[in-house]
């Protein structure tokens, strides 16, 4: 080898052991043994198979590398500079066009205040004014798909499993609309709701209001699978947990419940503040969960442990927050919204973005999916602000996909339907499903035991039958059964041959001639003459 090569050869290893670990991420479960298989064939087509998939794997790990960024992007202040003096007219300034056009905002200060949610692509953008006014916008593409006017006071909206469906909380009822306008159901056993949630794998409608009653309608059957009577008042807070699908209810004297549809209490219940709830929001792993109150605390908590890990103070109470997918928590009151960076897991010193509102008095905000936006619902209309860093970088289409087709919509709808939970699987601790309850030790003795008695009676009644048959030998030999089905082929299809074997002195159950009478023999004749006597 000569001083060239040597380079060569390590720089090949190195970077052959980088594809390796980068293809080793896209894997889908362990390579098939073909060694000890006979079969030929068989081992030719597993071979092919898994040449296809480890061929798949690299091209994988080759477009990671620049289409999947491994950095979501944050901002980044330089010397004596703070992230949370940029303004927003400075970083869409910054950034590319087709990014600075997200940032804007709406001036509809006649309907308002307004509330908002995103559609799980995050493509499509639901807005619902206070008196009635209701709006659906492809908000990327600046598009108004529908817009209609209930002329009633309206709580809150929401999606359902996609974009072409959303449910509107007005005054006394639960309204569906399609992506027309057009009002499809109205759900006459929710009353009074003000706030509502939808979990999209088990397709259950989540309403709570006035009345403090919990209703879970199931969208694709249209029937109340559970209402259950939470007992703590008038409710306006409600937000899921997304790792186990429970809900979390705000109170008035300062408790968090935590419900499921298949028990009739609640499975948590947590005393969070020293005074009314806000707002509450939990994250998409389902570790934290952060609630605002009337005593001015922003308190974060650890939903494994069920215990406070830090509390941060507003200076007037908070009347909503929301958290991204990246990890951001987003705090609004008044005027004002704050955003922290690594607020949960620790406590942060400063917040890493903040804006004040132009329009109003804020009353809802959320965070984009896949997008580092901001939406923000107030008294004057609706605006958006740009986070970098909030949105997950890298979407899966099948969860979510914002530039699916028409047929790709169906498609995924099908699917969903198929792939529907039972409202019974939503529990706390949702790895307790794939779990073997397991009993005590005396317990699977005494059963053991149990079982082996059994089985010894039964071993025993049985012996006993046995013996007391009287047992005939030759009843059932081949011979005799055949003879028997040739008998039932003579009597079914040929009824006349019975007769003629009965003319013929031949037997017709048994198919063979019948033993003549034999004829008297005189007592002086030799028994080997007898035959001679025979008919």
């Amino acid at each position: 080898m000569t001083d060239e090569e040597g380079p060569r050869a390590a720089k090949r290893l190195k970077s052959s052991t980088g594809d390796v670990a980068r293809a080793a991420k896209f894997k889908r479960g362990p390579e098939v043994a073909t060694r000890r298989i006979e079969d030929k064939k068989l081992k030719g087509k597993l071979r092919h198979s898994e040449r296809v998939v480890s061929e798949a794997q690299a091209a994988a790990a080759k477009v990671d590398e620049w289409l999947l960024p491994r950095d979501a992007g944050e901002l980044e202040a330089e010397g004596m500079e703070r992230t949370w003096r940029f303004s927003q007219q400075d970083i869409v300034g910054a950034v590319e066009v087709g990014a600075g056009r997200k940032a804007f905002d709406l001036q509809l200060d006649q309907l308002g205040p307004y509330s908002l949610d995103f559609s799980r692509s995050g493509r499509h953008m639901l807005l619902a004014g206070r008196k009635g006014h209701l709006a659906l916008l492809d908000w990327q593409r600046s598009r108004l798909i529908c817009e209609v006017q209930v002329k009633e006071t309206t709580h809150d909206i929401k999606f359902l499993h996609n974009e072409q469906f959303f449910a509107a909380a007005q005054r006394k009822y639960v309204y569906i609309y399609d992506k027309r306008g057009l009002e499809v159901h109205c759900l006459r056993d929710t009353t009074e709701a003000t706030c509502l949630e939808f979990l999209p794998h088990h397709f259950l409608l989540c309403s709570v209001g006035a009345t403090g009653m919990l209703r879970y309608q199931d969208t694709s059957t249209g029937q109340v699978v559970a209402s259950h009577r939470t007992r703590q008042g008038p409710c306006s807070i409600m937000r899921q947990n997304p790792w186990n699908a429970a809900l979390c209810l705000g109170h008035g004297n300062g408790t968090v419940t935590m419900w499921t549809p298949n028990i009739t209490t609640p499975v948590v219940r947590m005393l969070c503040h020293h005074g009314p709830l806000r707002s509450l929001a939990a994250d998409s792993q389902g570790r934290h969960m952060v609630t605002t109150g009337a005593d001015g605390q922003v308190k974060v908590w650890d939903l494994r442990m069920l215990r406070p890990l830090h509390a941060y103070l507003s200076p007037s109470p908070a009347d909503s927050c929301d958290i991204s997918q990246r990890g951001l928590l987003a705090v609004g009151y008044g005027r004002r919204v704050q955003v922290w960076k690594d607020a949960l897991s620790s406590k942060a010193q400063a917040p890493y973005m903040t804006h004040r509102l132009m329009g109003g008095t804020l009353r809802d905000l959320h965070f984009c999916p896949y997008e580092d936006v901001l939406g923000i619902g107030h008294s004057g209309g609706v605006s958006t602000m740009l986070v970098p860093g909030a949105g997950e970088p890298n979407y899966d289409s099948l969860v979510a996909d914002p530039f699916q087709t028409r047929k790709q919509r169906r498609e995924a709808e099908v699917h969903a339907l198929l792939d529907k939970l039972q409202p019974a699987m939503i529990v706390l601790d949702p790895g307790a499903i794939t779990t073997v309850l397991r009993e005590p030790r005396e317990v699977q003795k005494e059963k053991q035991a149990e079982a082996e008695a059994a089985n010894q009676a039964r071993l025993a009644e049985q012996r006993g039958k046995n013996e007391g048959k009287k047992r005939m030998k030759g009843k059932n030999k081949p011979s005799r059964r055949q003879s028997k089905r040739q008998a039932n082929i003579i009597e079914e299809r040929k009824p006349g041959v019975k007769a003629r074997m009965r003319e013929q002195g031949v037997s017709a159950e048994f198919g063979h001639k019948q033993a003549r009478p034999e004829a008297e023999v005189p007592a002086d004749v030799p028994r080997a003459l007898h035959r001679f006597f025979k008919k």
